[in-house]
C-alpha cells in the first residue's frame, strides 16, 4: 500500500511537473513574440517620425546601423522604393500584401507569414507616411526558438530539480499518512484516533472482535457442558459396572443394573452424534444436496415414528395443512422437524396434544409445531436455541434429551436460510414456526388429517 500511494503521488506530481513545464515554454515563447512585436510597432513609430522629418536619407543612415530590423519603403502604387536587407530593384510589387494594403487604408497594417525573401517566419508592421508611402518594419519570430533553446538546459535542471524533490516529499508524506494505519491498535479498534475514512472499518472490526470473543466464550461454555454431559453417563455405567464386577449385585437385580448400563451408553451415543451434528453445521460440512421435499409427508412420517413415545405420556397427534414442496437437505429438515415434535412430546402435560400445521403462506413455506405443555417464561425465549439449555432442568433426565435438540434446529434453519418464531405462555403451552424462504410449490389442496 506504501508504495502504491507514493508511486500514485509521484506520477501526479510528475505530470503535474511536465505540464507545467511545457506551459511555461509556451508562454515564454508566446510572451516573447509579444514583446518583440510590441518592440516592433514602437520602433516603426519612431522611425516614422524621422523620416516625416528627414525624408528617405533617414532611411540610408539606419542603413549602417539597424541590423536585427528589416526596414522596407513602399509607394503609393506598390513599388518597393526601399529595402534594408535586399536591392528594391529586384523585388515585386508590394501592393497587394495584407500588411501594405492594411496601412494604405487605415493608416496601419499588420501580418505574419514566411518571407519570401529570408524563408523564415516573420512578423511584418507597416505604417501610412504623410506623404502617402508606406513604411514598413519587420522582424522574424523564429530567432525566438534559439533563445528558448539556450534556457531549456536551465528548465531541464529546474524540472528533475524539482522531480526529486517531490519524490523525496511524496515519500515523506506517505509515510505520514501510512503510519497511523500501522500503529492501529486492533484489540481497541474505537480508542484509534485517526482517519474519519477509516471510521467504517474500525466499527466491522470492534464487532468482528465482539464476535469472536462471543463464540470464544460460547466455545468455551460448551466445552465445559460436553464435559459435564459427558461425565455423568459415564460416571453411571463406571459405577454400575464396578459393583457388578465386584459381585456385588444379586442375580435377580442383575437385569436392572445392565439395563441402567444400557440406557446410559444409549444416551451417551445420542448425545456424541448430537455433538457431532452440532460441529459439522457450525463447519457447514454438510454435503448432502438439496432435494425437493413434501414437508406434509415429512411431517407425518416424523409423527408416526414419535407416536410409541406420545403414547406413552397420553399425549395425540394432530396433523393438518396441505402438501408443500421445499428444495432443501432431507435429512437436516427431518431432525429440525423431529427435534421440535419432539420437545413439544416431551415437555406436554398427560393427555395433551401436538397439533403440526405445514403450509405455503406469503412468507414462504412454513411448518408450525405447537404444543399444550409447560411453555417457556417469557425471559428464557432468547435462551432455548443455546446448547445444553434446558428450561425444566429438574425434569430433564427424566425427560432424556441432550440439550442440543433446539440448538440444532437453529442451525438447521441457518442453514436454509429460514426463520424461527416462537411463542409461549407459561402452563399453557409453546408454538414454534419454521418459515422458509426460497421457491416452493404447492401440490395439493389442504386436507386435515386427525
Amino acid at each position: 500500500m506504501r508504495r502504491k500511494i507514493q508511486r500514485s503521488m509521484c506520477l501526479v506530481a510528475f505530470l503535474a511537473l511536465l505540464i507545467s513545464g511545457i506551459l511555461t515554454v509556451a508562454a515564454v515563447y508566446q510572451q516573447t513574440v509579444m514583446n518583440k512585436t510590441a518592440e516592433l510597432r514602437q520602433e516603426a513609430e519612431y522611425i516614422q517620425a524621422a523620416v516625416d522629418i528627414a525624408g528617405e536619407e533617414y532611411l540610408n543612415v539606419m542603413d549602417n546601423v539597424q541590423k536585427s530590423t528589416r526596414l522596407t519603403l513602399v509607394g503609393q502604387d506598390g513599388t518597393v522604393l526601399y529595402d534594408s536587407v535586399q536591392d528594391d530593384a529586384t523585388l515585386e510589387n508590394h501592393k497587394n500584401r495584407k500588411e501594405i494594403k492594411g496601412a494604405m487604408e487605415n493608416g496601419t497594417g499588420e501580418a505574419v507569414r514566411t518571407s519570401d525573401t529570408l524563408g523564415q517566419k516573420t512578423f511584418y508592421y507597416a505604417i501610412r507616411l504623410q506623404d502617402g508611402t508606406v513604411l514598413r518594419a519587420s522582424q522574424t519570430i523564429d530567432n525566438v526558438l534559439p533563445t528558448i533553446r539556450k534556457l531549456l538546459p536551465y528548465i531541464i535542471g529546474i524540472f528533475l530539480l524539482m522531480v526529486a524533490g517531490a519524490y523525496l516529499l511524496a515519500k515523506w508524506q506517505t509515510k505520514r499518512l501510512i503510519d497511523p494505519i500501522n500503529h492501529l491498535d486492533l484489540e481497541h479498534p474505537l480508542e484509534n484516533d485517526v482517519y474519519e475514512e477509516l471510521t467504517p472499518l474500525l466499527q466491522g472490526i470492534d464487532v468482528q472482535n465482539r464476535e469472536k470473543e462471543k463464540a470464544a466464550e460460547m466455545r468455551k461454555e460448551f466445552s465445559a457442558n460436553v464435559s459435564h454431559e459427558l461425565k455423568t453417563p459415564l460416571t453411571s455405567i463406571s459405577g454400575y459396572a464396578e459393583i457388578m464386577k465386584n459381585g456385588l449385585v444379586r442375580p435377580e437385580d442383575m437385569k436392572g443394573f445392565s439395563e441402567r448400563i444400557y440406557n446410559e451408553a444409549s444416551r451417551l451415543i445420542t448425545l456424541v452424534e448430537d455433538i457431532i451434528k452440532i460441529s459439522k453445521l457450525d463447519e457447514k460440512s454438510i454435503e448432502l444436496e438439496k432435494q425437493e421435499v413434501d414437508l406434509y409427508l415429512l411431517v407425518r412420517e416424523i409423527c408416526t415414528r414419535l407416536a410409541p413415545q406420545a403414547e406413552k405420556k397420553s399425549v395425540r397427534f394432530e396433523v393438518s395443512g396441505e402438501h408443500v414442496s421445499y428444495n432443501g437437505i432431507r435429512q437436516i429438515l427431518d431432525e429440525m422437524i423431529y427435534n421440535l415434535c419432539e420437545n413439544a412430546v416431551k415437555y406436554n402435560v398427560k393427555g395433551g396434544k401436538v397439533s403440526v400445521w405445514t403450509g405455503n403462506t406469503l412468507e414462504g413455506p412454513k411448518v408450525i409445531v405447537e404444543d399444550t405443555g409447560i411453555g417457556i417464561p417469557e425471559e428464557e425465549k432468547e435462551r432455548v436455541f443455546e446448547r445444553f439449555y434446558r428450561v425444566d432442568k429438574s425434569h430433564s433426565r427424566e425427560n432424556g434429551g441432550t440439550g442440543l435438540g433446539l440448538s440444532i434446529v437453529k442451525h438447521g434453519a441457518l442453514l436454509h436460510d429460514a426463520k424461527i418464531q416462537i411463542s409461549s405462555n407459561l402452563g399453557k403451552g409453546t408454538k414454534i414456526e419454521l418459515i422458509f424462504g426460497g421457491d416452493s410449490r404447492k401440490e395439493t389442496d389442504s386436507e386435515n388429517d386427525r
